[in-house]
């Protein structure tokens, strides 16, 4: 059967990451990853660190901001 998902067979998909910056001082605050998604080195500098991830193929998927003050920007690879 094709496509037939179980449990013990190799992981196969999409990862996500989820980068929180504070966009008024371009500051990197943190970031959250699916468990195996290849990663840079975050920067201090959230522009940064978004285009390091989007260099090694992720594409932004959406940008939300969760206060005044701090947004997460949601990426996919």
């Amino acid at each position: 059967m094709t496509g037939y998902r179980e449990i013990g067979t190799a992981w196969y998909g999409r990862h996500v990451v989820i980068i929180r910056c504070i966009p008024l001082q371009n500051q990197f605050i943190g970031i959250h990853t699916s468990l195996h998604a290849p990663t840079e080195p975050p920067s201090p500098n959230c522009t940064e660190t978004i285009a390091q991830f989007l260099s090694i193929g992720y594409t932004l998927l959406s940008t939300y901001s969760v206060s005044p003050y701090e947004v997460h920007y949601l990426l996919m690879k």
